[in-house]
């Protein structure tokens, strides 16, 4: 399986550590988009929007992290990153709903201002950062994961722009569940780190 990569991408790095974290071999291709290589017609014929990652296995080709990470737990022998009962699945997905929305509209688009200087409004980035953070601390305040008691997929789809909040200026001091659940992800066997998320 190939995965056309960038490694200061947090939506890439789901896909780079749930495939760490289980044992999957990926083949990764760089993608270079400052000089516009997701631009070009074979990217291009890959992901019509033009975004990294994009997985390719065979015939198939899938966009957006979430998407990859569902398809490679499927894969897996052992379900229990993506369970096939319906009502796992629903909880799971729930999750993988806010790292898509809340999560990319509050700490990845604050990272994405103070660190890429990309021209999107702060205050609404902080403005859902607010209410984001407190929601997840409390509910990790009773939940050792996000979802059904044991690591999953949703804490792969959480934990890059969560444990990259510093680099938007967002401090989690004041968030002890969600910061002891960060550390719990850095424990996991086989974890592997991102530049801005340590080991």
């Amino acid at each position: 399986m190939k995965l056309y990569d960038l490694v200061l991408s947090g939506n890439c790095y789901k896909v780079r550590l749930f495939a760490a974290l289980t044992g999957i071999d990926l083949e990764l291709i760089p993608v270079d988009l400052a000089a516009g290589e997701h631009h070009t017609p074979s990217f291009t014929a890959l992901n019509p929007f033009q975004e990294v990652p994009v997985l390719v296995d065979g015939k198939t080709a899938l966009r957006d992290s979430q998407a990859i990470l569902v398809y490679l737990a499927g894969q897996l022998r052992d379900r229990t990153w993506w369970p096939e009962d319906p009502t796992s699945q629903a909880e799971i997905v729930q999750w993988l709903c806010i790292a898509a929305s809340e999560v990319r509209d509050g700490p990845n688009a604050a990272r994405l201002i103070r660190k890429f200087g990309y021209d999107l409004a702060i205050e609404r980035a902080l403005l859902v950062t607010q209410r984001l953070l407190p929601l997840l601390d409390q509910h990790l305040s009773t939940h050792e994961w996000f979802a059904i008691g044991h690591p999953t997929i949703a804490d792969c789809a959480l934990f890059p722009y969560l444990a990259l909040a510093h680099e938007g200026g967002i401090d989690l001091a004041p968030f002890p569940s969600l910061t002891g659940w960060l550390d719990r992800v850095r424990a996991l066997p086989k974890f592997t780190p991102m530049p801005g998320i340590r080991g």
